[in-house]
């Protein structure tokens, strides 16, 4: 485990993907016919779900199947991420600085 950051997140030496390949939608939503408000990334593998503003929760949904506890929002012009496990939003420096 790393050590703590300013915000409290414990994970951010699990981050491993920044960029996920898919930005336009929830591929779940997608194959279920389903609907979403707005998209959130996993940090850790890549796997793009919505949020929990959508009637599916993929991205929690997610989370709560493999453990992986970091995700970001792609949305145009949002700028943040959170880590499930201690409850704190992340500050985009400090996950591109764990990227690296």
């Amino acid at each position: 485990m790393s050590e703590t950051t300013s915000n409290g997140c414990t994970h951010l030496d699990q981050v491993a993907v920044l960029e996920p390949e898919n930005r336009e939608s929830c591929p779940e939503c997608i194959a279920v016919g389903g609907r979403w408000v707005h998209l959130r990334s996993c940090l850790v593998c890549g796997q793009v779900g919505c949020c929990d503003d959508s009637p599916a929760r993929h991205a929690t949904a997610h989370y709560r199947a493999t453990g992986h506890p970091l995700i970001r929002s792609v949305e145009p012009g949002e700028g943040w991420g959170w880590c499930y496990e201690d409850e704190v939003t992340l500050r985009t420096a400090e996950v591109q600085a764990a990227a690296r």
